[in-house]
């Protein structure tokens, strides 16, 4: 009977756990790279574009009956004034990460699928060898031109 420590070290040695342990530290850190990507190369010139819309400071305060915020405060220093805000911009910006995200997987999944139908070789139809006699529905050879059961002439 196998022990704890043993079961565990067998199941770590499988080929699925190190398979799955190495996905989710690529995906983290590829998911690091998109996020900088998003908000370093993509947001920047879209925000200017749109007028020197900073994304990451998109907000709409919820409370302004309770805090008193100036137009042009960044996120933060409204959050640090108490304010209850609705962060619409970072909300923006995790949608694009997303979508970048799910673009590439998209492309790696139609790649692998793409290698999946080249390695698959065309099956080939294979002829029948035999067939039933329509008198007494035997399975018969194909050539045959009486059946050996019944002894019916074939056409």
């Amino acid at each position: 009977m196998k022990t704890f420590i043993e079961e565990f070290k067998d199941f770590i040695a499988k080929g699925n756990a190190l398979d799955l342990a190495v996905g989710v530290i690529i995906g983290g850190a590829f998911g690091a790279i998109v996020n900088s990507l998003v908000a370093d190369m993509i947001m920047p010139p879209i925000g200017l574009l749109l007028g020197n819309v900073d994304f990451s400071n998109l907000y709409v305060q919820l409370n302004r009956g309770a805090v008193s915020i100036e137009p042009g405060t960044t996120l933060a220093a409204a959050q640090d004034q108490g304010a209850v805000v609705f962060a619409y911009g970072n909300f923006l910006m995790t949608i694009i990460n997303f979508l970048i995200i799910a673009f590439f997987v998209f492309l790696l999944v139609k790649g692998i699928n793409k290698l999946r139908d080249m390695n698959k070789k065309e099956e080939v139809a294979v002829e029948p060898t035999e067939k039933a006699c329509p008198f007494c529905k035997t399975e018969i050879p194909i050539e045959a031109i009486r059946c050996p059961n019944c002894t019916s002439q074939l056409g």
